[in-house]
């Protein structure tokens, strides 16, 4: 009896750990977000997200979004820019729609460190 108490604290805590972990580095688009990396290298990593480093890499935001922080990004994922009609991905990605491919993306991105919480108020 005294095994079984043993093992179902251990799995208990062993599972607390996984759910601790699981909270401090969040999963996004099948990819953990580490605290130790920037947005565009946790963008990178999330195959969700990549219309939105292609834009941003397009756009000439990665050196921006490289440096320091906080910095809070409302990141569509590729569903939201598959909804826009159809070639305006494609025409926002030329050289010559910078400003306006700027323009949008520097709107999904806020000084500071903004939370779910936060945005309830």
């Amino acid at each position: 009896m005294k095994k079984y108490y043993a093992t179902m604290l251990t799995l208990v805590l062993g599972f607390a750990g996984l759910a601790a972990h699981a909270q401090k580095d969040p999963i996004v688009g099948g990819a953990e977000m580490y605290p130790t990396k920037n947005i565009v290298e946790n963008a990178t990593n999330s195959k969700d997200h990549t219309t939105l480093v292609a834009a941003v890499k397009a756009a000439g935001l990665v050196e921006t979004l490289e440096g320091s922080g906080p910095l809070t990004v409302f990141a569509p994922t590729n569903e939201s820019f598959d909804k826009l009609p159809a070639g305006t991905v494609d025409t926002l990605l030329k050289p010559e729609n910078k400003a306006t491919l700027v323009k949008i993306l520097t709107y999904h991105v806020v000084a500071g460190k903004v939370t779910a919480k936060d945005l309830q108020r």
